[in-house]
């Protein structure tokens, strides 16, 4: 589950690892033989050895309600696969299923989960925008546990000695990447625009943040045929085509991309708040030359997608009140504390962004919260990895010259009603 986060997936794969909670609307003593009892967590692999002590805390307090976690591979497709292939099997090997958050329609849909009930969490101490990944058809079908957006990564020391701010719309940001990053032997822009879930992240950003949508109603109306689509496309197209944009970011995953920001080779880049922790760490290249701002769009503050992995009772879950109380223990002040200290990842409560003391050791939170609160989901429908590998290629596409951006989104326009007609 590398940044399941659709575009997050390296973030995700920590996330998702972290994760741990599901809540269930079933009954107090459950269909399946009894409310309360043991659990397992699946989650993908790669721990970034936070979670396990956190269920060990859980195992202690509770030993009849013992978490047994269970870690799937670190590729969010190869977790998708395993947990899709348990749940169409109705098998329940797995209790609470950490999701990435663009998932949730899909398994709602399919009636792999539960719909549980609201009164159960803290819903209304979350960032707002948060609960909406993990609804479908008007109902709750998870509890966040960790969020993300994409924020625009800068050289702080490059545009001190320019006398400039960092840019907020893509005007800005184009003369920048274009003029001033070659006089400091950088490349300009980047983001994760290999052809894989973060550059359907990318490219939503984009479309976004000019004001377009690509599907509404649950994924039923395909809304991408728009002057807004084709300028967020043409935006991305145009980067490549200029250079400013260079060919080598169309290779870059989260991971590539951080690491030539960190390494000192880029003057701007789109990535979750991961890599801000990352790129100013002692030692790196750029350590102390880091700054963050929303992300741009054409007239101002763009758009993010939001990241972040939701938790999910399987509706074949043994003992789903345990699940819920799980779920309640992990969304709990504390633990959320705990998720930004130990993981550096994006917790899902809302005081803890305007905590002063956790402001001075994360100094993006301010930003991080103004882009979380700005955030869409991913489209949602029930058949979203399928939407995502259409958005996927033919951005590609557009982005390596092969169509131009109009063209680009008539495809799209195309190949995504013939999915919701499928």
């Amino acid at each position: 589950m590398r940044w399941m986060h659709a575009a997050g997936r390296g973030l995700l794969v920590m996330i998702v690892v972290l994760t741990g909670y599901v809540a269930s609307g079933l009954p107090a003593d459950g269909a399946h033989g009894g409310g309360r009892g043991p659990l397992t967590l699946a989650t993908a692999g790669d721990l970034t050895g936070y979670l396990g002590p956190l269920l060990e805390g859980w195992n202690r307090t509770h030993p009849g309600e013992r978490v047994t976690l269970v870690e799937l591979p670190d590729s969010a497709d190869e977790t998708h696969a395993q947990m899709t292939t348990d749940l169409r099997s109705g098998a329940g090997r797995f209790d609470v299923l950490n999701i990435d958050v663009a998932w949730t329609s899909e398994f709602a849909a399919a009636g792999w989960i539960s719909p549980l009930s609201r009164d159960r969490f803290p819903l209304d101490s979350f960032l707002p925008p948060v609960v909406g990944t993990a609804e479908y058809d008007g109902r709750l079908y998870a509890v966040p546990y960790v969020t993300n957006a994409g924020l625009l990564l800068y050289r702080k020391d490059v545009l001190a000695k320019e006398g400039l701010d960092p840019p907020r719309t893509w005007a800005e940001l184009e003369r920048q990447a274009r003029d001033v990053a070659p006089k400091y032997g950088l490349d300009g822009y980047a983001g994760q625009f290999l052809p894989y879930e973060g550059l359907t992240v990318n490219a939503a950003e984009a479309v976004y943040s000019a004001g377009g949508s690509i599907l509404g109603d649950e994924g039923e109306r395909v809304t991408v045929n728009s002057a807004a689509a084709r300028e967020g496309i043409a935006f991305l197209a145009r980067g490549v085509r200029e250079g400013w944009i260079p060919k080598k970011a169309l290779t870059y995953k989260e991971e590539e991309s951080k690491q030539a920001f960190q390494d000192g080779h880029l003057l701007f880049l789109r990535n979750w708040p991961y890599a801000y922790v990352g790129a100013s760490a002692r030692g790196t290249a750029v350590a102390g030359k880091v700054g963050a701002v929303p992300l741009p769009g054409p007239d101002g503050p763009g758009t993010s997608v939001l990241g972040g992995s939701n938790l999910a009772v399987n509706a074949h879950a043994r003992h789903p009140d345990s699940a819920a109380r799980l779920i309640a223990y992990l969304t709990g002040e504390r633990v959320q504390r705990r998720v930004l200290t130990r993981g550096a990842l994006p917790p899902v409560r809302a005081a803890l962004y305007q905590d002063p003391e956790l402001i001075r050791k994360f100094p993006y939170l301010p930003t991080l919260r103004a882009s979380v609160l700005a955030a869409a989901p991913r489209p949602k429908s029930p058949r979203y990895d399928q939407v995502s590998l259409v958005v996927q290629a033919v951005v590609h596409d557009a982005m390596t010259g092969h169509q131009t951006p109009e063209a680009a989104v008539r495809r799209l326009a195309r190949e995504l009603a013939a999915l919701s007609h499928h």
